[in-house]
């Protein structure tokens, strides 16, 4: 039948369920167990054991199939926890309970309560004393609603990819698992949680393209913070040694399969640490997690056996240049051979790009989609870490890390930069590549400087991007996959 045709048939059944008096939408039905309790509890016992019970049992659910005999059926009912069967008979539900199960349709929402039994086929199954209809579905489920692989059908409508697809209702299960993992690591450890504006008067703690608001009252602009760093850090300055918070950042970017506009992070800063503090501190976080999901630190990911075993590997921005991507070491010190180098292979820079800026498109071109395993790469260049600390062994460098997992970056940390003297000239030096044409280079900001004048204790801090550890932990291939509902391109009609 056509979808019209289809609506005109629900249509006509509401019609005479409202001539009967029967209520569609109720909210006096308070179901007393789930399909997961009854099958740890029932799943092993005979039909002789069900026999002999004498107590009544109710669900609540989707009705996701119907196999009717005429005076009998076969249902299936889904809730939140899974499915189970149910058997409906005219002779048991009387007149008026079965005149309203002849209306129903899949994608209804009902109520039944009776006995436990076991089918000839040995399946569990409710047979139905009692059975109330909750909430009638006006629309039909898609056509092959039954494992929906539409993507612009799940991504828009999320409700539907989450009734027709029990995995994909997992994955957000998972992540909500390992979201709690996140926090009950850092609490163990001491740390607070906290949590700082999502609207900022000035688009601080990140190199990004910020989305821009105004606030009417105030008549003052505000961006939707692509980081909540500069604030976390004066939280450290304040006196929170040990600060984190699970956030929403904002960028202004492009979309990808692994790029959102809005995506999760976990933002953290322990005082009186270094960025090598936190390789140690982030291997054991992954562990921990890992353990509790998969309970082990081996798992597959887009058919790759993953190992998170300590110690992960260690590589500096420049060493994975001459390993990886064939870079003489000569050339790493000269822009005017990097500038070629990077425009043989590819990348978008500019003649009047830094060495460092040089060095990391390449990097991001050619090295990163190899980083398979676990790998720390370490020693960025002063000009993209505008907020790290200088190493002390060489000026041109900062003690920072970003790890990669199967070519994607992470995480991203660094040994604060808590120097306000040398603060002010990182940001200077930013907004003169803004006057150049570089819309994402940091602004300056005088009230975070003060902020350091009034002495931030030495601190590391690091930032791991929740949904990609999402996409890893479930086997994921699209940040999609792991955020309900991704941006998509506005649609008028679907």
């Amino acid at each position: 039948m056509e979808d019209n045709d289809l609506l005109k048939v629900r249509l006509e059944k509401i019609a005479a369920l409202k001539a009967a008096g029967v209520d569609l939408y109720p909210n006096d039905i308070h179901p007393q167990n789930t399909t997961a309790e009854l099958f740890a509890q029932f799943g092993n016992s005979d039909g002789e054991a069900l026999a002999q019970l004498t107590n009544r049992f109710s669900i609540a659910g989707r009705l996701m199939a119907i196999r009717n005999f005429g005076k009998a059926a076969f249902v299936k009912i889904q809730d939140r926890k899974g499915q189970i069967q149910g058997y409906v008979a005219k002779n048991m539900l009387g007149e008026n309970d079965f005149f309203v199960f002849k209306k129903l349709d899949i994608g209804d929402i009902i109520y039944i309560s009776g006995k436990l039994f076991r089918t000839k086929t040995h399946e569990l199954t409710i047979e139905a004393h009692d059975l109330r209809l909750l909430s009638k579905a006006i629309h039909p489920l898609p056509e092959k609603w039954h494992g929906l692989t539409d993507v612009e059908t799940r991504y828009r409508q999320r409700h539907l990819d989450l009734i027709s697809n029990p995995d994909v209702k997992e994955i957000f299960y998972r992540r909500s698992r390992i979201i709690q993992l996140i926090r009950q690591f850092m609490d163990n450890q001491d740390f607070l949680e906290v949590e700082t504006p999502m609207m900022q008067p000035r688009a601080g703690g990140a190199v990004a393209r910020p989305f821009k608001t105004h606030h009417n009252s105030l008549d003052m602009d505000l961006y939707l913070r692509i980081a909540p760093e500069l604030y976390l850090k004066r939280l450290v300055t304040g006196g929170m040694e040990r600060v984190y918070e699970i956030n929403r950042n904002f960028r202004n970017e492009g979309i990808s399969t692994f790029h959102n506009p809005e995506f999760t992070m976990i933002e953290f800063y322990m005082s009186y640490a270094t960025y090598e503090d936190l390789m140690s501190y982030t291997e054991e976080l992954f562990a921990f997690i890992a353990t509790n999901i998969f309970g082990g630190l081996k798992f597959n990911y887009q058919n790759t056996e993953i190992d998170l075993t300590p110690p992960w590997r260690r590589i500096s921005v420049k060493e994975a240049l001459v390993q990886i991507a064939g870079m003489e070491p000569a050339v790493l010190e000269n822009q005017v051979q990097a500038l070629a180098f990077a425009q043989k292979t590819g990348c978008k820079v500019k003649d009047t790009d830094s060495l460092g800026k040089v060095l990391m498109a390449i990097f991001d071109e050619v090295v990163e989609k190899k980083l398979i395993q676990p790998t720390f790469v370490t020693d960025y260049p002063v000009a993209v870490s505008p907020l790290s600390r200088r190493s002390n062994s060489d000026p041109d460098i900062v003690d920072r890390f970003e790890l990669y997992i199967y070519g994607r970056e992470i995480a991203n940390a660094f040994s604060e930069l808590n120097d306000p003297t040398d603060q002010r000239e990182r940001f200077m030096q930013q907004l003169q590549e803004r006057e150049a044409g570089d819309d994402e280079a940091h602004e300056m900001d005088e009230d975070y400087i003060r902020t350091l004048e009034y002495a931030m204790p030495p601190t590391a801090g690091e930032g791991i991007g929740i949904d990609r550890l999402v996409m890893l932990f479930t086997d994921s291939s699209s940040i999609r996959d792991v955020i309900l509902f991704p941006l998509l391109r506005a649609k008028q009609e679907y």
